[in-house]
């Protein structure tokens, strides 16, 4: 209670509004990082001569981490606190981009990333942690969808801008320098950061044991609306990941002839998008829940549709116009992924809501990781030699990822909806209203 009226005072509040954008810069800059590579894939083959299976590596290695991560990272903030945790990460990815810079064999350059991984993984946890302790929960939402909003800045410098600093300064002085700058500022979070607003009523940090996590993660893993937001989130947030993160750009270059320069700013394009239609869904589905999973389901269609008129396109090279729409809408899909994070807060109580969001949380960085292999598999040889046909197959990939989503979010939609039904006929409170119709499962199921 005293944080919340001390955020009320103006002095608090600079105060509160100064660790919040501190904060919110390293999960800049691990959105830059995170994406560094989307650009830079090409380079990387040639520099470290790989494969595409070998390239499309460094991205599951680096979100695999970052899935795996995910419930530790929760541990690790209630433990040491958030500006202890945001300052490793800073460290992390800071030393995991010198590393990457100097790596002149595979190996070592997958221990970078991997590295990189790990702090990039701390990041948002730690600065929503610092949101709950100097707002009110009524501003939580709001600083949330701001966090992420200012976050897609770092991915948007790692399109064009990155794609001129490798052009003109070359990759050892690119990494080294983004490194450098992470680590530097690592220094800024120790001290202009402060867990709570008033250090001396910090409250005690519990221990848990790894039976307690287990069983928190179970008991949330039970719940409909955690497995219809993991389905979601992992059938919403996979393609704009990996298009991205890694594939985007070779797709571009290599199978549909654009200049690296166009195939920045196309990529930059699901930034912008994402940026726009962030703030828009999150405040169209709070206003009206109902309409969560009607927009995932939609987004999936859409999807379908688009991957089916780039894969199916006769020989295989697309219309660039429809290109960059294809790519302008499937970034949609980034701000549709949060309706998953809505879905489990709703369904879960409040001691278990952060398990909750980790869990699905992992749905979605599974499913980049998954189908960054399949495509990394299926183009097999020399990346820079695959052309519209070789891409076309490898990105089967992308529809089998989308169909079983797409399958399970149904799945689990009508069984929270049997749920609901069920909760209301008893005369429970129910987060969202629904009316009863004849593809509804029926109340049992609910059980």
């Amino acid at each position: 209670m005293g944080r919340t009226k001390g955020a009320s005072v103006p002095g608090t509040r600079r105060a509160a509004v100064l660790v919040w954008a501190t904060a919110v810069f390293v999960y800049v800059l691990a959105l830059f990082h995170r994406s560094s590579l989307g650009v830079a894939g090409l380079q990387a083959a040639d520099r470290f001569e790989i494969n595409a299976a070998a390239l499309g590596t460094f991205t599951v290695l680096q979100i695999g981490v970052y899935a795996a991560m995910q419930i530790p990272t929760g541990l690790l903030v209630d433990r040491f606190g958030p500006r202890r945790t945001l300052t490793a990460a800073a460290l992390f990815m800071g030393l995991g981009q010198l590393l990457f810079a100097v790596a002149s064999n595979y190996p070592l350059a997958l221990v970078a990333r991997g590295v990189l991984g790990v702090g990039d993984a701390m990041t948002f946890v730690s600065v929503l942690r610092l949101v709950a302790a100097y707002y009110p929960p009524r501003r939580y939402v709001t600083l949330t969808s701001a966090t992420a909003a200012l976050g897609a800045v770092g991915n948007l410098a790692a399109t064009v801008p990155l794609t001129l600093l490798l052009d003109h300064a070359g990759w050892t002085a690119t990494f080294a320098i983004a490194g450098a700058a992470t680590v530097a500022y690592a220094l800024v979070v120790t001290l202009r950061v402060r867990d709570t607003p008033d250090e001396q009523a910090r409250p005690a940090r519990p221990r848990t044991s790894p039976r307690e996590v287990l069983d928190q993660v179970r008991q949330a893993w039970r719940v409909p609306g955690t497995r219809l937001g993991f389905w979601a989130h992992f059938s919403t947030v996979f393609a704009p990941g990996v298009l991205g993160l890694l594939w985007g750009y070779p797709y571009l270059v290599q199978a549909q002839g654009f200049s690296p320069a166009e195939a920045g700013s196309v990529l930059s394009l699901l930034v912008l998008v994402a940026m726009v239609a962030n703030p828009v869904i999150g405040e169209v589905t709070g206003r009206w829940p109902a309409t969560r999973v009607p927009i995932v389901a939609g987004y999936l269609l859409v999807e379908l549709v688009l991957l089916g008129l780039l894969l199916g396109w006769p020989g295989g090279v697309v219309p660039g116009p429809l290109v960059v729409v294809a790519f302008g809408l499937l970034a949609v899909g980034g701000p549709a992924s949060g309706v998953a994070f809505a879905v489990a807060r709703d369904y879960n109580p409040l001691h278990r809501v952060g398990t909750a969001t980790g869990v699905v949380n992992v749905g979605g960085f599974s499913a980049v990781t998954i189908s960054a292999l399949g495509i990394g598999l299926l183009l097999g040889g020399d990346t820079a030699a695959a052309d519209a046909a070789a891409f076309r197959t490898a990105f089967l990939a992308l529809v089998v990822i989308l169909l079983l989503g797409g399958w399970r979010t149904l799945v689990w939609w009508r069984r929270v909806r049997a749920g609901l039904l069920a909760a209301h006929a008893r005369g429970d409170e129910v987060p969202v209203r629904v009316r009863r119709t004849r593809w509804d499962l029926p109340e049992r199921a609910a059980s």
